[in-house]
């Protein structure tokens, strides 16, 4: 059975079992698309389908294209990974951050997990609040020295960082020059212009997990008031699809496995990155215990080391971003594979389907 076959039959099952609701698997090898797999509902009340073409609010995975677009201004002299944060951005200087820079933020070492106890929806949709509280903010630590993951800060900051350099929204400049050359401006967003709502797959919850659904507010509750933890209520709010939140992302399993394609390479005649540059975005930058998670972790320019279910040591040449629902991005240095997996079936607790199927893969595509 060859891999599309396999994918296939793994998430219909997964579906007809009741697992999942709908799902997207997509995988490219050496800058081809050799796995375009769908199934399932993408909106349970009306029964319509899931299509590659489907957007999925995908959470964290999200991620990997904001920090794209940062590594990018980089490569173009708009942005200088050790420049201070405040020579763009004077505000940013208050508190002793007058040192931190671009990288501190993209290895997620800058000090500012938290985003404020009194933030609400209404507020995280807002870009000025949030940016001016977070300038105006006092670091957990000297930036620089102590690591912990920024769930929704990590966006602001580079979005604001992309602002002050560009004059433009991050999902702007994500736009034009990542997702139109690599013709995927409509399966990759940062922010989902209204328009583009009707597609959007719709989340649900699966039920009986009220008591982990606390125990992960718990979890946060240093870093985030409960608002600013995604959910499926979250996800389907038509105010934070199409806010700019580069902490998350709206995006097809197809459009996020072709933009780690073009991180490992030229895909479709388009090349993001210089192979040293890619190199460099992708090696380990910084290892270290996470203040609020409690394990180590080994951070790139912007991106984790290692793949979802597997630790750093034990898959060295792949990186990637999950999302807390359940999505998941990566790619494979070693093997020149990338991965998409995107569902709606929200479930914070567990990546079952994310880690199954891109383990599948890993393996198929190394025997």
């Amino acid at each position: 059975m060859n891999l599309q076959n396999l994918v296939q039959k793994h998430i219909d099952d997964l579906v007809a079992s009741g697992a999942e609701t709908g799902l997207q698997v997509a995988v490219y090898r050496h800058g081809e698309l050799i796995v375009d797999a769908v199934a399932g509902s993408a909106d349970p009340a009306t029964g319509r389908p899931v299509t590659s073409d489907t957007p999925f609010f995908s959470a964290s995975t999200g991620k990997a294209a904001t920090a794209t677009v940062a590594n990018l201004l980089v490569d173009r002299g708009q942005l200088e990974y050790d420049a201070p944060i405040a020579a763009l951005w004077p505000e940013f200087g208050a508190h002793g951050k007058e040192k931190a820079t671009l990288r501190h933020v993209l290895t997620h070492s800058v000090g500012l997990p938290a985003i404020p106890a009194w933030t609400t929806v209404e507020d995280l949709t807002n870009w000025t609040t949030m940016t001016e509280a977070l300038a105006a903010a006092e670091p957990w630590w000297e930036p620089g020295t102590k690591v912990a993951y920024h769930a929704q800060s990590f966006g602001f900051l580079v979005g604001e960082l992309v602002r002050r350099a560009t004059g433009q929204t991050i999902s702007q400049v994500l736009r034009e020059l990542v997702t139109e050359p690599l013709g995927i401006a409509d399966e990759l967003y940062l922010a989902v212009p209204a328009s583009e709502l009707p597609r959007v797959a719709r989340l649900d919850q699966p039920a009986g997990i009220e008591e982990a659904l606390v125990m992960i507010t718990e979890m946060f509750a240093a870093v985030s008031p409960p608002a600013g933890i995604p959910s499926a209520d979250y996800g389907n709010r038509a105010d934070v699809l199409t806010a700019e939140l580069p902490s998350g992302g709206t995006l097809t399993a197809r459009g996020i496995a072709k933009l780690y394609a073009a991180l490992l390479g030229e895909v479709d005649g388009v090349r993001l990155f210089s192979p040293e540059r890619a190199a460099e975005i992708v090696a380990p930058a910084l290892t270290a215990r996470d203040e609020v998670m409690g394990h180590e972790e080994t951070w790139g320019l912007g991106l984790p080391v290692g793949r979802l279910g597997s630790s750093a040591e034990e898959s060295p040449t792949t990186f990637g971003m999950p999302g807390l629902g359940g999505s998941v991005g990566w790619a494979d240095t070693a093997t020149g594979v990338s991965f998409g997996l995107t569902k709606n079936r929200f479930d914070p607790t567990q990546a079952e389907a994310a880690v199954s199927i891109g383990g599948l893969v890993a393996d198929a595509v190394q025997a």
